[in-house]
């Protein structure tokens, strides 16, 4: 075992940190056993302890969590291959020791006709693939006898194989074992298509890389007739002996068989040979027909499950990026709500003020309910014209209104099975609020203009930011409807009683709108934190999205700093616990002198002053106001002026 941290991200990216006995401390602190000069990781973030011969890892208070594989941990014990992140940092932890693999060699078709001299076979003339025939020719210690060798030994190894280069690699393997061949290629087809998508090519030598050209002639053939193709010598061609590329490789044979799954052809085996006295025979032939009918279904699962990963990563990637973000008390007791409720069948009601996350509970409720593969179908009733509304939610029949031109079936309808979101339920209106009732009772409705009721099986989530119990009181929300809607209730706390989550939400949001732009996250200085966390946000969780937006769009420094934020946050200095460190405060004095002594020198002509700073004037006024420094301009104008006239 060789425990060792593999670099992936961050300062010490490439870098390999060998990791010893007993406990060793990361952080951003020269005297901790493993320095990271990143100014998103804390001073002492994070331990390591080897306990025999197996390490645990245990973040120490730090600011940016300490995340292993996307998920952030007190404590957890590491296992090969997980990757650990500390603020802008990623590191893999490694304890094996990595194989060497072979490289694999480049593709490059030409468009020359196949050899003149070729052979011709068709599955069912296989010797191999008929047992009967087997049974009669299979003489002791016969070639036939070794091939069929080689075929259990394929047959073992390709379907014991997921990876699908790993598979290709150890199949061309194989083949070089038994067929003569200097140079190999395994192409699998866009499904449907002629056109490859997988190319893999590897040469006999172990080590040696080239470019191995595969005839396109040759493999479409291949691919429409289902052929396999045997061209004995290419040298012979009128045709081919005079193509430069074959010279230059030197090509002597061509060995082209079809990868056939349940009469579908996904693709082929292509195989040359460049010695004369290894020119292949129709026994080679025979055997690499057998042997494509062993692998091809390996090859196609293997591009199917990769494939499979791949969106399985992506969807995740989709739904944390649209998933409830927050570990503080008041989130974890909605992650509990959320868990014991989404399994039931219960018409949910969500309450809470504008941007606290209503519609992400709703889609987890629906994500993790035995409704999840059906449709979830949100409506904010506040966005759609009362006129509209009705028609979108139930539907209308044929000439029900003017411009009803055809049937329309309704997002009720639509969601049949799965899950309608209703959001801003307290906007409906009564006419819609009896309908409404009507399907929460009896699961059935009418189309406008039809005389057929509609039954559906749906499960109704709604939300609102209203007082739904003071619109009963009210007479604007019919009280039996709310009795049906609120079944089970909760309530989606603010930002400003989760003030905790504030520093993982801005993580959060600045990762993912550094992905979308393709940029690298900028870090969010702790001036400009402080900011956040003194701010009331009362636009919640959505507000601080825009104002990270924001913050990334118009700031122009490699970190997030104060001046940054929207002219809103800016009203409040930061909190008693979160004061600015020396060094910063220090920069901020400098700034506020700098552009007093310039607006001074050019009595207050703030045009002349920001060329004199080399910035834009606006820039100027919004560093003015967001430092608060308009009265001790004024203060220092005055003084100006009264210098002036001594």
């Amino acid at each position: 075992m060789h425990p060792r941290l593999l670099a992936i991200a961050g300062p010490l990216k490439d870098s390999i940190i060998p990791l010893s006995d007993g406990e060793s401390t990361l952080g951003r602190e020269p005297t901790c056993t493993l320095p990271v000069v990143d100014p998103s990781v804390s001073r002492k973030h994070c331990l390591l302890r080897s306990e025999d011969g197996c390490f645990l890892i245990k973040d120490l208070g730090s600011r940016n969590q300490t995340v292993v594989n996307g998920v952030a941990v007190k404590e957890q014990w590491l296992r090969h291959g997980d990757e650990i992140v500390l603020g802008d940092s990623a590191f893999l932890f490694l304890t094996e020791e990595e194989s060497r693999q072979v490289p694999a060699s480049r593709v490059e078709f030409d468009e020359s006709h196949p050899p003149a001299e070729t052979k011709l076979i068709y599955p069912k003339e296989v010797v191999y693939l008929d047992p009967d025939r087997l049974l009669r020719e299979l003489p002791e210690k016969s070639q036939l006898s070794r091939n069929l060798n080689a075929l259990l030994k394929i047959a073992r190894v390709v379907h014991a194989i997921r990876d699908l280069e790993e598979l290709q690699a150890q199949l061309l393997d194989l083949i070089f074992d038994v067929v003569p061949a200097s140079r190999g290629a395994i192409l699998l087809a866009e499904k449907g298509t002629q056109e490859f998508s997988s190319l893999y090519a590897r040469t006999r030598h172990a080590g040696q890389t080239q470019l191995v050209r595969v005839s396109r002639t040759i493999a479409r053939q291949v691919m429409n007739e289902t052929v396999a193709i045997l061209g004995v010598d290419v040298p012979a061609s009128d045709k081919l002996r005079d193509v430069e590329s074959l010279a230059a490789s030197d090509v002597r044979s061509l060995l082209c068989v079809p990868l056939t799954v349940f009469q579908r052809v996904i693709g082929c085996i292509y195989l040359d040979s460049t010695r004369l006295g290894n020119r292949f025979n129709e026994d080679h032939l025979q055997l690499m027909v057998a042997v494509a009918g062993i692998s091809a279904v390996a090859l196609d699962n293997a591009r199917r499950l990769e494939w499979l990963e791949k969106e399985n990563q992506r969807l995740m990637e989709v739904s944390q990026e649209e998933s409830l973000v927050g570990d503080g008390a008041r989130m974890k007791e909605i992650y509990q709500f959320l868990a014991k409720v989404a399994p039931a069948e219960s018409t949910v009601l969500i309450e809470g003020e504008s941007g606290t996350g209503k519609e992400l509970a709703a889609a987890a409720l629906h994500r993790n309910s035995p409704r999840s593969k059906k449709p979830f179908v949100a409506i904010n009733c506040a966005a759609i014209p009362k006129e509209l509304l009705e028609s979108d939610l139930f539907g209308h029949e044929r000439g029900a209104f003017t411009g009803a031109t055809s049937q329309k079936k309704g997002r009720l309808e639509i969601a049949d099975g799965g899950v309608v979101f209703l959001d801003e339920i307290g906007e409906l209106v009564p006419e819609l609020q009896v309908k409404l009732l009507r399907v929460l009772q009896e699961r059935s409705f009418d189309r406008v203009g039809g005389t057929r009721p509609i039954k559906v099986d749906i499960r109704l989530i709604a939300a609102t930011n209203r007082d739904l119990n003071e619109a009963v009181r009210n007479g604007g929300f019919r009280q039996d409807l709310y009795y049906r809607l609120a079944v089970v209730k909760v309530t989606m706390p603010p930002l400003r009683e989760r003030k905790e989550d504030i520093p993982l939400l801005t993580r959060h949001f600045v990762q993912q709108y550094a992905k979308k732009g393709h940029q690298k996250p900028k870090p969010v200085s702790r001036e400009a934190m402080a900011t956040l966390m003194n701010h009331d946000w009362p636009g919640n969780v959505r507000e601080l999205e825009n104002a990270i937006e924001h913050a990334l769009v118009l700031g122009s420094s490699d970190s997030v700093l104060p001046e940054d934020w929207p002219e809103s946050l800016l009203e409040h200095a930061p909190a008693a616990d979160m004061t600015e460190g020396k060094y910063h405060a220090s920069v901020k004095e400098l700034k506020k002198q700098l552009i007093i002594d310039a607006v001074v020198q050019t009595r207050g002509n703030y045009v002349e002053a920001a060329a004199s700073l080399g910035v834009h004037p606006n820039y100027l006024h919004r560093l003015i106001k967001n430092l608060g420094l308009k009265e001790a301009l004024q203060d220092a104008l005055r003084g100006g002026s009264r210098g002036r006239g001594r």
